[in-house]
Formats: C-alpha cells, structure tokens, sequence
C-alpha cells in the first residue's frame, strides 16, 4: 500500500516514535491523526504539518475516548487505512522491593495503556478499514502496526508490568493477523531495543551532546553499530511495513543486534 492519499491514525504521535512516524508519513503523502493526551505537543505538532494532520485528545484505554478520536478522523480525512499504535509508558519496581510488593495498581497501569490501549484502539480502527474500498490488486483494506519491545523477549530487573504488556502486544499479532486476513488488513509488530525517545532522554525531544555523552555507555551495549536507535529509524520501519504487501503477522526486532551481545 502506498502512503501517498493514505489515512493514518497514530497514537503516541505527539512525540518520540510517533511523531517520527507522522512526520515520515505526510513527508510521503499521507494524513495522519494524532492520538495522544499531550495537546501542547500535539497541537504543536499538527500547526507546523499543516492541513495533513490533526490532532485528537484520546485516551487510548477509554472507548469512547477512541470512538470520538475515529470520528473526528473521518469527519477530517473520510477513512482510514493505517493505524500505527506507539502510545505506551514504563516503570521500574522490582516484584519485591524494600517498600513491599509491586503494587498491584501500577501494574495494572501498565496493561491498560500499552496492552489493552493498542487492542482498544487497532480493533475501532479494524471496523472502519473493512468498509473500505480494495486498495491494491491484493484485496488490502489497511495495514495495523503495534509496536512492543525487546523487553518482550529479555526483560530486565524490575519490568516485570512493561515486559508482561508487550509480550502480550507480541502475542496477539498473528492471532489478530488470523482474525483480519478475510478484512484483507495485515498486522505487524515493530519490537524497538534502546531508541532514543523521551523515556529514555529524560523527557527530552531532541538528543544534545550532554545527553547523547550520558547515554553513550548504553548505546555501547549494541553490537552495530554501537549507539542508541533513532526514532525515525523506526518510523522508516513502519513506511516499509505499509508498503511492502506481503510482510504480515511479523514482528521485527530493531535492536541493533543488542541480544547477540556475550554476556
């Protein structure tokens, strides 16, 4: 599918990897709505693109947040034929620590956003990209793109809610894939490793040279090259995932190599 005249709704697409992949789309052709709860950002961000996007407060776990996000995308753009879900948060508790067990609320945090929020949000989108018209000669009607992590795979001390969360975004992909291959709509999953986001930048945007210098023991963990992802390198990863029809039900590490490292 080509993003050129394509609908793309996007969560987390107020920064870090979203907003990589909204400014790579309309770079392309696309539209894109912009899913998040940060309206500076958002706001911000559809200002300096222009009449190709808009942004929609939308809180992916509620579904009626999601709903009203979906009508206003096609109230703006008529349809949609991408959905690409990069909203998620993180923390860091160990099973026990020194104040008790994790608590039970702050996993369930966890869940709801990254797990339950992109299933909430793909499957709302799912139902308008099976009344579109075929794309492509293949019979495609749109394309999903979740996004999980290495943690999935190789969870480290204390991510035993993030780790859990994405391992069931990984999970879900082929069955997701099995249940909308009739709808002609392919599902992938994108699994980042250390990308330098927001989360891991401390809040910040942009990489300076004070941070990519605090950052740089991490990025040597990488086997090549030895840095931290860029978050359009990821968003260059979801454009080939449109793109490219007979990718589907995959999930694609973009780590680097980093679990090739010796230990």
């Amino acid at each position: 599918m080509e993003l050129k005249d394509k609908v793309a709704v996007i969560t987390g697409g107020a920064s870090g990897l979203g907003r990589a992949a909204v400014r790579r789309f309309v770079a392309n052709g696309a539209k894109c709505a912009i899913f998040d709860m940060n309206e500076e950002k958002g706001n911000a961000l559809a200002e300096e693109l222009g009449d190709s996007v808009i942004f929609c407060k939308v809180n992916v776990t509620d579904e009626d947040s999601v709903a009203a996000g979906i009508a206003a995308t096609l109230q703006a753009f008529g349809a949609i034929h991408i959905n690409c879900n990069f909203a998620g948060i993180g923390n860091a508790k160990r099973t026990m620590g020194r104040k008790g067990p994790f608590p039970l609320d702050d996993f369930k945090l966890i869940l709801d956003v990254n797990l339950i929020g992109t299933f909430n949000v793909l499957r709302l989108c799912a139902e308008k990209m099976a009344d579109n018209e075929v794309i492509n000669d293949d019979g495609g009607r749109g394309v999903i793109i979740n996004t999980a992590s290495v943690a999935a795979y190789d969870g480290q001390i204390g991510q035993a809610a993030y780790s859990a969360s994405k391992g069931g975004i990984v999970g879900m992909t082929l069955p997701i894939a099995r249940d909308l291959a009739v709808l002609g709509i392919r599902v992938n999953t994108i699994v980042p490793g250390l990308i330098a986001t927001p989360l891991m930048m401390g809040g910040a945007e942009e990489m300076t040279p004070e941070i990519e210098e605090f950052l740089k023991p991490l990025g040597g963990q990488v086997l090549f090259p030895q840095r931290l992802g860029k978050p359009d390198e990821i968003a260059h990863v979801a454009q080939m995932l449109v793109e490219n029809d007979y990718i589907n039900a995959e999930c694609i590490r973009m780590d680097g190599g980093i679990r090739m490292q010796p230990k």
